[in-house]
């Protein structure tokens, strides 16, 4: 299996990248969230699934390990392929698809496009022992109900912000500062947006 590739990225699309190693290019299929990890330098790494199947040979690309693990639980479970999972990591970040699914969340998981209630219960039920091995919990940040960071999510998109940009800031301001009053989020989100 090919488990990475390093090269120059030729083309970049939402949905794809074409890296060229050593004079051959590869079309790699990746999700918005890797597509927004991508740095626009000439020099790229990727790490890859290839799935192989009777009609054809697919390449999937993600940003880090983690999203690539994650992307092997999902089309592991009956009624999820490659496409839904890689809906399913367009919509919602990895860590919020590792949190939606080890904190049973099936509106999060429902929210994708092309998941309906009894997938995303079997995603829950075939997953969560899974994410939580494969994760750990403990590197899990579990706060369905963290006031101020709503309340500062809820504040930067009135400011007009993007709301999915706004979550990963004020997640990453939460994850180095857990006690951070709404003031300090929302001051700290606005210098790193």
């Amino acid at each position: 299996m090919i488990t990475h590739l390093e090269g120059k990225l030729v083309e970049k699309n939402p949905t794809d990248v074409v890296i060229d190693c050593n004079g051959v290019g590869y079309f790699i299929n990746i999700s918005l969230h890797t597509f927004s990890q991508i740095p626009d330098k000439e020099h790229v790494k990727l790490f890859t699934y290839l799935q192989v199947r009777e009609d054809s040979h697919s390449l999937y690309g993600f940003s880090s390990k983690t999203e690539r693990e994650i992307f092997k639980l999902l089309i592991s479970v009956s009624g999820i392929g490659a496409n839904t999972a890689r809906t399913m990591l367009s919509s919602l970040t990895p860590e919020q698809v590792k949190e939606g699914i080890a904190g049973e969340d099936v509106a999060l998981i429902q929210s994708v496009k092309g998941i309906g209630a009894k997938t995303a219960q079997r995603v829950i039920i075939d997953l969560k022992d899974k994410v939580l091995k494969v994760c750990g919990l403990d590197e899990l940040s579990l706060m369905p109900n963290n006031t101020n960071k709503d309340e500062a999510l809820s504040a930067l998109e009135v400011l007009g912000f993007n709301k999915r940009q706004s979550e990963k800031v004020i997640e990453r301001i939460i994850k180095n500062q857990p006690d951070a009053q709404v003031e300090q989020i929302i001051k700290e989100a606005l210098k790193n947006l």
